[in-house]
Parts: structure tokens; sequence; C-alpha cells
């Protein structure tokens, strides 16, 4: 039996595309052993997202090379997609595979360890196939790639990806030319596979995609908006049919999906839950402006607006990058004081990494890096008190948790997960539950600053 350790670097659409790939190779017949173990086949799930994504990869994909020299090294995704030469003639790399040529690795991989015997038997060099390097272009006619998953490491939540690409081509994102342009999943195939993973007893269907607010958009010509959501929605509403669905969350959405019609009807699913990531990046309009971002943060206040109107006290998150070329203090102060008004759960904050391929790299004002970090700074700490303050308004609220783990925090064990809204929760471990099972419960108190403590109400299911 061969062996393969894998190591997953990236969003949660690779994190996806890595299980399916994990369970292709489980069904070949590999053994799977961990990645700083000695195995015959390492395999780099890599992210090219920042310069720094980029390095990891490097890393990730020395260090198999490092646990034993004689094993084949395959490196896969994003970095051998846009690296060229340098990701796929790295001395290290054995055999590189671009996107959109996962769902066939077991293939690619057997067909270069049948070259590679097949040279040692002969003691001759062979000619190399084409599968040493397999990337394919990916133009604006690339098909989706269809992928199944069956099972996840996960024992509570799947992640369903539903779609793939973007065509937004901000100044500071690779990711259009890593997963070249919008390609969806068909809605049979999405909806199959969320009936196979409710069957296996997950209770939650997150739905992902690289940019999800442009899924559909690629089955027809649509209707000349910018977005059009109802391919998302018929999508929604078919998933909340499924039986043993019980909660569906939604991935980052553009702000330009999120209209009237488009909540009034996300608030008809009983599953979905309030939880809406709505990516800013910056709550300036004219460091928006040099970012290709195509609102204004008054427009992008609106939409938060629209949701808190249509559900009760919604978690809102977001991604903010702080130093971004030309972010001028006065800026800075700008987008500082718009998350004040926002009053968002949770904000990712991200120190501008300049990105070679894209304009900001080659934009003017580059801001230093230790006035990015001091911005960073200033937002985190912004974070914490927001973030605090969201999980206080809890203490008193019912809400409902999904048991995922039992934790011991502070010398108690507790039974910990997350409530729709994906506030940490937990109940003491006496609580006759156990994992994967719903707690209904009103917050008691903050167990720690993460942690909303339920009292609960006696039931779980």
């Amino acid at each position: 039996m061969k062996s393969i350790a894998l190591h997953n670097l990236g969003c949660k659409v690779n994190a996806y595309e890595m299980e399916v790939m994990q369970q292709k190779f489980e069904e070949s017949g590999y053994e799977i052993v961990p990645f700083d173990s000695k195995a015959d086949v390492y395999l780099v799930n890599t992210c090219t997202v920042t310069n720094i994504a980029d390095r990891k990869s490097r890393q990730m994909l020395h260090r198999a090379k490092k646990n034993n020299p004689r094993a084949v090294v395959v490196a896969v995704g994003c970095y051998v997609q846009t690296g060229g030469a340098r990701a796929q003639q790295d001395d290290c790399v054995d055999l590189a595979v671009g996107n959109n040529r996962k769902k066939d690795i077991v293939e690619i991989v057997e067909a270069y360890l049948a070259k590679r015997q097949a040279e040692r038997e002969t003691g001759e060099k062979q000619a190399a196939p084409a599968t040493d390097t397999d990337v394919v272009p990916l133009s604006e006619s690339c098909a989706y790639e269809e992928m199944r998953l069956f099972q996840t490491a996960e024992h509570t939540r799947a992640y369903i990806k539903i779609q793939d690409g973007c065509n937004q081509f901000c100044s500071y994102c690779i990711i259009p030319y890593a997963r070249g342009r919008v390609r969806s999943r068909r809605p049979e195939d999405a909806l199959a596979e969320m009936e196979g993973l409710a069957k296996k007893g997950y209770r939650e269907m997150v739905i992902t995609g690289i940019h999800l607010s442009s899924y559909g958009r690629d089955f027809s010509a649509g209707s000349g908006q910018a977005f059009d959501a109802e391919p998302l929605l018929r999508l929604l509403e078919k998933a909340a049919q499924v039986p043993g669905v019980e909660r569906i969350r939604l991935g980052s959405l553009e702000p330009r999906i999120v209209t009237e019609e488009f909540v009034r009807r996300l608030a008809a699913i009983p599953q979905l839950c309030p939880h809406f990531h709505l990516s800013l990046q910056s709550g300036c309009d004219e460091t928006l402006r040099r970012m290709n971002r195509h609102y204004t943060a008054g427009e992008y206040y609106e939409k938060v607006e629209i949701l808190r109107r249509c559900f009760d006290n919604p978690a809102i998150t977001t991604d903010i990058i702080v130093g971004f070329p030309g972010e001028t203090e006065e800026e800075f102060a700008v987008t500082r004081a718009f998350v004040e008004k926002v009053r968002f759960f949770e904000t990712h904050i991200f120190q501008y990494s300049r990105r070679k391929g894209t304009l900001a790299d080659r934009m003017p004002h580059q801001v230093p890096g230790r006035i990015r970090q001091e911005r960073s700074a200033a937002l985190l700490a912004l974070d914490a008190v927001q973030s605090h303050r969201f999980r206080e308004a809890y203490i008193g609220r019912s809400v409902r948790l999904l048991v995922e783990e039992k934790k011991r925090i502070g010398g108690a064990e507790y039974w910990v997960g997350h409530a729709e809204n994906y506030i940490r929760c937990a109940v003491p471990a006496e609580f006759p539950a156990k994992e994967n099972r719903i707690v209904p419960g009103t917050g008691a108190g903050l167990l720690t600053e993460e942690i909303l403590l339920l009292e609960p109400d006696g039931s779980a299911r």
C-alpha cells in the first residue's frame, strides 16, 4: 500500500477540494499519513493570494522533500497556476498540477509513478510525459470542475462548493488569474451532494465559492443586472427542502447582491443562519476606487441596514485591508470611523501585501510596513471591543448551540459549538448533550472573551 501525506493552504474552497482529493486517494487504496512523517507521496494544495502565501507554499513543498528525498512531491492549485516556471520547475517539486485538474489527481499521480517506475526498470531517463506539469489555462471556456464530497473531517457541518472563479479584477487580487472566470456548479449536483451528506448526519451546510455572489451568471445571458441573485436563491430554497439539513450558512457575499428582494427571500428560509460575511476592504470611497471595488461606503452601509431590517440582530462580519497603496492617515481615519458606525461582529484585518501581477503592485505611494502594522493594531483593538459587545448582547437571549466538541475550560468540561449567528457557545458537560446535537438555551454570561455560556432549556435533539 502506498502512503500519501497531504497539506492544505488557503481558503475554504481549497479545504473542500483537499477533502475531495483525500477521499479519492483513500478510495484508490492509499494510506493517509501525517505530513511530518515519511510518505511515498506528498501533496501540497497551494495558495497564492499574497506573496506570503506563495512563500508558505514553497516552504511546505521543501519540507516535504526534506521529510523523504525519495518521495514524489506534488504541488497542486493556485500557486502552480500563477507561478509559472518558478512554481512548475522547483527542484523539490516532481509533479505540478493546476486548478481544474484536481478531480483527476489520482490518475495524474499514478501516471507519474508509472513513468518513474519505468525509468528505474530501464535505467534510462524517459521523456517526461505531460503529467509532469499538468496546468490547463483557465480560459473563459473552461467548465466547472465537478467534484463530489461524501464525508468530511468535521462532524457537524459540511462545506459545499458551488462556484469557482472570479470576474471582478480588484486591483490587489491575483485570484482571477489563479482561478479563472466564473464557473458555476449545476444545482442538481450540489443538491445531490447535500442529500448524501445530510444522510450521514451533517446538520449544517456551508455554501461556499470563490465569488459566491456570481453563482449562475454563466448559466445564461442573465438579467443585465450587476448580479442576478435568482440562481443562488433558487438553490438555497431547494437546499432547505433536503431532509436533514437544519442549517444553511452562506460564505462571503458581494455587497451589491444584497437587495430588499434578495434578503426578504433569504429571511423566508427557516434554516438560513443570520450570519453574513460582506467583504468591505475599506470604508473610504477613495481607497475603494483605487481597489476597483464597485460600491461606495454609503452603499455598503445601506446593504447592512437591509439585513438588519429583515433579520433580528444578524452577525455581520467583514474583511478590511489596511495600508493599501496611497492610503493616507485621513483615509484610514475614515475607514476606522466607518467600522465603528457599522458595528461588525467580527472584522478580519489584513495588512496590504504586494502581489506581483496585480495593478496595485505597480501603484505609487506604497505604505511602509511600520504604518501598516500600526493601522492593523488599531483596527484589531476596535474589533475586540465590537466583538465583545455583540456577544454581550446575547446574555439573556435565546440561541441554539450546535455541539461540536467537548472542551476543558478553566478546569471544567463543557460542550462547545456555534450558534446560528456563529457566536461560540458552551453548556456544562453534565448536561445530557453530545456531539452533533442542537441545544437550545439562554445566554447566561461570557465564559471567556469569545465563548457565551448558555443555560440549557432542558431539551436537546
